[in-house]
């Protein structure tokens, strides 16, 4: 089965170089691998020194690369949607196009994950190591899924009959042109590969998500959030990368106070993560370019121990007890004055700072009541009576 690495962190804190550190180590290895970046500042290309087009090259033996092109996908595989996005905006004309116009917030994201479904399904690499953009988009990545599904759930049992009725009203009285039956198909197959991405995506057996980071304070606070974020989105990060870190053989004052500051924030990182591998890499003492740098991380701090998927956290679920069914969701580095929870309809609403995620609760459970909730060890416990 496929196994697929995900990296992601704040920007500039070198996380390409350390999931093509990965890639190449995994080439080594034997295993046939795929790095691909759905960063749309794609920077691939230029560790490696080569031009890349719209489909996966190989560029060394075992290792191929890919820089995912999402208008490209959604051009080629989800042509009758876009024509319906298309049409359903009038201020449009024929010459104008998605390109020209930007596609929905989010939309990039979640055609470059669907791209990556498809080629774990179709089991060609051994592993696929993702290189992410940096920490917001990814969570925008990883959570879009799950909140597109919930809104396409909600819409599709209008279902085929009500668009041809309201279709043809719709293009005479507001010039809207409402979905198609061509278009429906694409929905309908769209909203299934959804949630086949959620279960490749929360697989704790194939995918694992990574963090990078630095030792300083602004890099070290955000990694702290984006690691309650993912399991909040109920992900698995099982390994923490620490870069740039200053050796103990620098012994030149001038750097004597930076280590000092470093270590403190190592310090508090390896408290925060203490149930996660933890990887320094460190601050080499002359400029790394391209095939060089990941060369000198694959061999001197990789082994083949880092391909090994750890559960940290298990998946959130619900449990019955003598009171009702309890759910259990890890939100770690976060206390509960921060965390907003109601119940709305057939969802748990949970809110940490801005970013607000749905829990669907079971059909078996939707007439209770949520009665308490509290919080230990990194973990909310939601009571249903």
């Amino acid at each position: 089965m496929t196994q697929i690495m995900i990296f992601t962190g704040k920007g500039g804190v070198g996380k390409s170089s350390i999931a093509a550190a990965h890639a190449l180590k995994s080439a080594k290895s034997g295993a046939k691998t795929l790095l691909a970046s759905t960063d749309m500042a794609h920077n691939l290309s230029d560790i490696f020194e080569t031009k890349l087009g719209k489909e996966p090259l190989e560029v060394l033996t075992n290792l191929s690369i890919y820089e995912i092109d999402p208008n490209y996908i959604m051009e080629q595989e989800y042509s009758h949607m876009l024509d319906t996005i298309t049409g359903m905006v009038p201020s449009m004309d024929e010459e104008e196009n998605m390109q020209d116009f930007g596609m929905m917030p989010g939309m990039e994201e979640l055609f470059s994950l669907l791209k990556i479904s498809q080629l774990y399904k179709e089991e060609t690499y051994d592993r696929i190591i993702v290189d992410c953009a940096p920490t917001g988009e990814t969570l925008s990545l990883l959570k879009f899924p799950e909140l597109l599904s919930w809104y396409v759930e909600k819409f599709f049992p209008l279902g085929r009959a009500a668009m041809r009725v309201l279709s043809p009203v719709s293009k005479s009285l507001f010039e809207v042109q409402l979905p198609d039956k061509a278009a429906m198909n694409d929905i309908e197959r769209l909203f299934y590969k959804l949630q086949e991405l959620q279960n490749m995506l929360r697989n704790r057996e194939t995918t694992s998500i990574r963090l990078v980071t630095l030792p300083e304070k602004m890099v070290v606070e955000e990694t702290k959030r984006n690691y309650m974020y993912m399991n909040l989105y109920d992900f698995n990060v099982d390994g923490l990368y620490i870069n740039r870190v200053l050796s103990d053989e620098v012994t030149n004052e001038f750097f004597e106070e930076w280590k000092r500051i470093q270590t403190g924030y190592i310090t508090e990182l390896e408290e925060n993560f203490a149930l996660v591998p933890i990887q320094k890499v460190p601050w080499y003492n002359r400029e790394l370019k391209g095939l060089e740098a990941i060369t000198l991380i694959s061999d001197e701090i990789l082994d083949e121990e880092v391909f090994n998927i750890r559960v940290i956290n298990e998946r959130e679920r619900y449990e019955k007890n003598e009171k009702g069914y309890l759910l259990t969701v890890a939100v770690p580095n976060t206390d509960k004055s921060k965390l907003e929870m109601y119940q709305s309809g057939t969802d748990v609403i949970l809110k940490v700072n801005n970013v607000k995620r749905s829990i669907p609760v079971p059909n078996v459970i939707r007439n209770m009541s949520i009665t308490s909730a509290s919080m230990q060890d990194g973990k909310l416990y939601i009571q249903f009576e």
